[in-house]
């Protein structure tokens, strides 16, 4: 653990994208509030805690207080979306809302006002290691029309499949925030795989 946290920080990375995952929602489990409170004692660094669960709503008061300072969740996973942000606001942090690849933009449009983070699946959420599904991309567009066109001020994350081999293309779409896991651990150099992304975002450039 406090190796992968030495490898985030050491490659300039901003955040630590954390999946946390029930075997319900999607088939895995991962891990729960504990790694996210091990991991706050040992890094300063935001702490962005993606909520792949059942009734996420019920979660939000222990991963807040374990330290979270994103909390993200998944449309498809709560009836009560607008209730569900105002209880992460309520606690203090910002509050993010996901999609999968088959959610239009359409089903998140209410409560876009309300949100810090949009994070959109390029992959259909679970499993590390799949290929980026580029129909998803659009939704990034739209997302970015639809901040400007209201004046909000909410960031554009994109999560599943990214790479160097796939950041020109998602950087094309111009999201605000790059999602990597497999392709990050297993770099043989971080450090150039996140200049790499903030490259493409800033200019555009093919690494």
């Amino acid at each position: 653990m406090r190796a992968g946290l030495v490898r985030i920080k050491d490659s300039g990375a901003d955040w630590v994208h954390m999946d946390v995952m029930d075997g319900h929602f999607v088939p895995p489990i991962s891990f729960g509030e504990k790694m996210v409170a091990d991991l706050r004692k040992q890094t300063a660094l935001p702490l962005d805690v993606h909520l792949m669960v059942e009734q996420p709503e019920r979660m939000i008061p222990n991963f807040a207080a374990a330290g979270a300072d994103i909390i993200t969740f998944h449309a498809e996973a709560c009836v009560h979306m607008h209730r569900t942000i105002q209880s992460i606001r309520a606690q203090g942090k910002a509050a993010g809302i996901s999609i999968i690849p088959s959610t239009p933009i359409s089903a998140i449009a209410e409560v876009l006002p309300f949100v810090d983070l949009v994070l959109v699946m390029t992959v259909n959420p679970g499993y590390g290691g799949q290929e980026l599904l580029e129909f998803c991309l659009r939704k990034v567009s739209q997302l970015r029309e639809a901040r400007k066109a209201m004046k909000l001020g909410f960031r554009i994350s994109v999560d599943g499949g990214i790479s160097a081999k796939t950041m020109p293309l998602v950087a094309e779409a111009r999201p605000d925030v790059l999602v990597m896991g497999s392709a990050f651990f297993e770099a043989s150099d971080p450090s150039a795989l996140v200049a790499c992304a903030h490259s493409a975002y800033l200019s555009g450039a093919v690494c």
